[in-house]
């Protein structure tokens, strides 16, 4: 008889609208905190809530900084945009985090932003990046993880002739401190982008929103397994939740449907700025009840 997964706990802070070394406190407090076992940052180059302006961190910049000044969390960006960087590039930006880390990456990865959404469309123009229809963008996603598993586990170089992608003599090293590679979370909620998840995924992210809608896109990942020959149950299933400083019963409900609705890892995104020791608070108002 299978037995449903333990629930699994981490925290978000956007690195946007605050100063790096507030995220490193929230970070180097939680690394102390046994009930919080990951922690996220996510991949814009600039804000995409309160001033358009304000400040914003590269994500895997501050990642491999935040790597090298904790010892315990497992850290990933959530997720990163395979619009941004060349991913024989990203490989080895991966890899270089994981080894920092001792092996503590998730890596995350996804389409990129959402054309509907013009706080993040404006963040391409702005650094000279195109930005490519979906249906390019899924399958260059695609062409993408295959790339970067490759470049984890294979030992010796290879060619790379694909649609979007085209490698000649690629080889990474060195490799990931994880073996056979990091566990790969993708994150969507597309059919197009569930079929990548189904072939390429460890952890799926739902990007959040309505729950049932979160249940509808599990089922249809459920069929994209299916015609695969995957078990569906071999994908933890993630979710990122608002936290309320001010109403956390509010939180701890939708914490609670949201592990009823299957979605067994939870990531509690922490609104800045951060109040002193929100990473305790996490602990014992958020996640005590199940853990």
């Amino acid at each position: 008889m299978s037995h449903p997964p333990q629930p699994s706990f981490g925290i978000m802070t956007a690195p946007m609208q605050v100063d790096h070394h507030d995220v490193l406190r929230v970070w180097r407090d939680a690394d102390a905190i046994p009930e919080i076992e990951h922690a996220w940052l996510f991949d814009h180059l600039m804000p995409i809530g309160g001033d358009p302006d304000g400040p914003a961190y590269e994500g895997w910049t501050l990642l491999s900084a935040l790597a090298a000044r904790t010892r315990r969390l497992r850290l990933g960006v959530m997720v990163t945009s395979n619009r941004f960087r060349p991913p024989a590039m990203l490989a080895k930006i991966a890899t270089t985090v994981d080894v920092v880390s001792g092996g503590r990456l998730d890596f995350g990865i996804g389409v990129g932003s959402r054309p509907g959404l013009p706080a993040a469309r404006r963040e391409y123009a702005a650094h000279g990046l195109p930005f490519t229809g979906t249906a390019e963008a899924v399958e260059s996603l695609a062409e993408a993880c295959a790339v970067i598993r490759r470049l984890w586990t294979e030992e010796a170089p290879f060619d790379f002739h694909g649609t979007h992608v085209r490698l000649t003599g690629a080889f990474g090293n060195p490799k990931p401190v994880q073996r056979p590679h990091p566990p790969i979370l993708i994150g969507g909620r597309s059919s197009a982008t569930l079929r990548v998840v189904a072939e390429h995924a460890d952890l799926w992210n739902f990007p959040g929103g309505d729950l049932d809608e979160a249940v509808r896109r599990g089922a249809l990942l459920d069929r994209h397994c299916a015609e695969i020959g995957r078990d569906p149950a071999s994908i933890t299933r993630s979710i990122p939740l608002p936290v309320s400083y001010d109403r956390p019963g509010d939180t701890r409900r939708a914490i609670g449907a949201a592990l009823d609705a299957g979605f067994p890892h939870i990531v509690l995104g922490l609104p800045a700025p951060y109040p002193a020791g929100v990473a305790q608070w996490v602990a014992e108002e958020l996640i005590g009840a199940w853990t």
